[in-house]
């Protein structure tokens, strides 16, 4: 299977989901939005589209004019059934695709905090897949709405809408493919949006604390990924 994935900063690469490629011998492309000239030609062809994170907003197209870009390719895999997985501003991005509003939340959530999962409607088969309850890890400030005909099957204390799915596509608002070196990573690029603080910040050392829980959250994951490969 050939997957391409978009990346739009350098601290937020795939993670765990590049070994899970390698394992299962897929074809892995990318667009890096960071890189000059970054190119999209492989995008075309790929059959699945993954969209990983970063700081900027979906609304900031004047500002990250590659946003928009991106948000076109990523109707066009939606309207030609491709697989597509979303990770935090990835389900941002996906949800704009469907013609769902991204706009700023009341609140920042950054740190480990659970969320709760439901199987209903097009989830349902999602049940096994994932955990009823996981504590995961969250850096946005912004939500989704979700998209018309897409089903929410995440939410936690500090945001109502987690994630959702939509046929062959699936958004996640949180992170579950960190490794140790990549949550430092994000957690170094991050030391204003901590020492600001909030009711759902965790401060630096507790969230580096926390290092054990990437496993959980990978094997769950793992288990995403081949339920989407299986599709």
């Amino acid at each position: 299977m050939h997957i391409h994935y978009f990346q739009h900063v350098s601290f937020e690469g795939l993670g765990c989901i590049a070994d899970w490629c390698r394992t299962q011998g897929h074809t892995l492309t990318a667009t890096k939005w960071f890189e000059p000239n970054a190119g999209t030609e492989a995008a075309a062809t790929a059959d699945w589209i993954i969209i990983m994170g970063g700081p900027m907003g979906v609304y900031e197209q004047d500002k990250y004019p590659w946003l928009a870009t991106e948000i076109q390719i990523v109707k066009k895999a939606l309207e030609q059934q491709k697989k597509v997985l979303g990770i935090c501003l990835g389900s941002q991005v996906l949800a704009a695709a469907l013609g769902a509003n991204v706009y700023a939340h009341t609140q920042k959530e950054i740190g480990w905090y659970p969320v709760d999962f439901t199987f209903q409607d097009q989830a349902a088969s999602l049940h096994g897949v994932l955990p009823q309850h996981m504590e995961v890890f969250h850096y946005h400030g912004d939500t989704f709405d979700i998209p018309a005909g897409a089903t929410r099957f995440a939410a936690s204390a500090a945001c109502n809408n987690q994630a959702f799915i939509y046929d062959n596509a699936i958004g996640l608002q949180f992170h579950i493919e960190l490794t140790p070196d990549s949550l430092l990573a994000i957690v170094e690029h991050g030391q204003d949006d901590l020492a600001a603080g909030g009711a759902y910040v965790q401060p630096r050392n507790e969230i580096l604390a926390n290092t054990a829980q990437l496993t959980v959250n990978n094997n769950a994951l793992v288990n995403l990924l081949n339920y989407l490969a299986a599709k």
